[in-house]
């Protein structure tokens, strides 16, 4: 519980337009421009493409009719994640304590820190030149007591900004702000809401736990209470361990037209790279969990669980080819625009159950294979060795999946 004499110390630092900004970074040429990343899909845009109505996961189509004069550039997602890298050693040079909340944001806590630091305003903007001069980058700051109210203050300050709430000023910030503000409440809580009349958090904050409840829901009206009158008693935790592996793949509009070879060939390229990152880092896994997207923005889960936890590759890709052919029917009915999986319940000491040589062929281990392909890769190159029902295909663009 918060006491009045806690002070603003948790930052929350949002880097602004994060890959058009490394683009417009890496091309002299793209300043000042709107710049579109990725075509099928827009992955991202600068803030003068965000001016015409451009936005993250907007059709490319759409996107061009909006903003016919960007410049679209395909993704780089190496050089994505050296900046990231790059950004994040400033975050921890700041202070120890450093949660991610994905690739380019994260919250800080530098309580504690005024003696040698600063105040942490001072901190904030001390941090923000650094990434600007060592990395190339902009970055926004929020600094609040909470960290919800740390991103909110950062989104508020977007673009390339700075913005403390101090701790006697925090509702007279907060109230005015529309609903949208407060976590959780999407396009269609916010239409919820609205038809009641409630546009502000003040007009939340003016309601009862109770009404609350009965308008979107007990969790939902018991989180939007708090937060209205900002309770948000988490702490900024460091070392959060990732508790899936996985990666996904954008297929545009042009996924709803694709054959059942050309969408298996995602599938083995994904589990593929999932399962070579499972094994570089000693790990093993029992739910295999498929994440779709469609065309009308839908999504759905599905998730199979293996009678153990393993990282083969063969094995993996059997239970998710399983969970893809059981979607078969909604795909070919609403188009799929994105195809992600994951492997949960980590076992992160890379725990294997053995078992005696009794399996006939088809059920036998491909581990020692797969290790044996990992270093070869490793040494010439992950192209060195490629799957057959991979030559030749375009082997996409991986989306990053933010951390569980």
């Amino acid at each position: 519980m918060f006491v009045s004499g806690t002070p603003a110390a948790i930052l929350h630092a949002d880097l602004d337009s994060f890959y058009a900004s490394v683009e417009q970074r890496d091309d002299p040429s793209l300043r000042g421009r709107p710049v579109i990343v990725g075509g099928g899909v827009v992955l991202a845009a600068s803030y003068e493409a965000k001016a015409f109505g451009v936005r993250t996961a907007m059709g490319g189509r759409q996107a061009h009719a909006l903003c016919p004069h960007a410049i679209v550039v395909p993704p780089r997602m190496s050089a994505y994640s050296a900046a990231s890298d790059a950004v994040f050693e400033v975050f921890r040079d700041t202070t120890p304590l450093v949660e991610p909340v994905s690739v380019d944001e994260a919250f800080l806590d530098v309580s504690g820190l005024g003696r040698v630091s600063g105040t942490p305003v001072q901190i904030g903007a001390r941090l923000r030149e650094r990434v600007r001069d060592e990395v190339g980058l902009p970055i926004t700051v929020g600094i609040a007591r909470t960290k919800f109210l740390a991103k909110v203050a950062s989104q508020e300050a977007k673009p390339d900004g700075l913005l403390l709430v101090p701790p006697d000023r925090e509702l007279a910030f907060l109230h005015p702000l529309p609903v949208r503000r407060l976590w959780g409440v999407g396009a269609k809580t916010a239409d919820k809401l609205r038809a009641h009349g409630i546009e502000t958090v003040a007009d939340v904050a003016e309601l009862s736990e109770t009404t609350l409840g009965s308008l979107v829901g007990g969790a939902m009206g018991r989180q939007l209470f708090a937060l209205s009158h900002n309770v948000d008693r988490r702490r900024v935790v460091t070392g959060r361990r990732r508790r899936s592996v996985g990666a996904q793949r954008a297929l545009g509009r042009s996924g709803s037209s694709l054959s059942a070879a050309e969408i298996d060939a995602v599938v083995v390229n994904l589990v593929d790279r999932i399962t070579r990152r499972m094994r570089a880092s000693d790990r093993t896994g029992r739910t295999v969990v498929l994440r779709l997207r469609f065309g009308d923005f839908t999504r759905v889960t599905r998730s199979h669980t293996m009678a153990r936890a393993t990282a083969s590759t063969e094995a993996i890709l059997a239970a998710a080819r399983r969970l893809v052919a059981d979607a078969g029917p909604l795909i070919a009915e609403r188009g799929l625009t994105l195809v992600g999986f994951a492997v949960s319940n980590i076992d992160r000491d890379g725990a294997q159950q053995l078992e005696l040589p009794f399996a006939d062929a088809d059920c036998r281990d491909s581990l020692p294979i797969d290790l044996a392909i990992d270093q070869v890769r490793g040494r010439y190159g992950t192209s060195a060795l490629t799957r057959g029902v991979l030559l030749g295909r375009d082997p996409g663009l991986e989306m990053p999946m933010l951390p569980d």
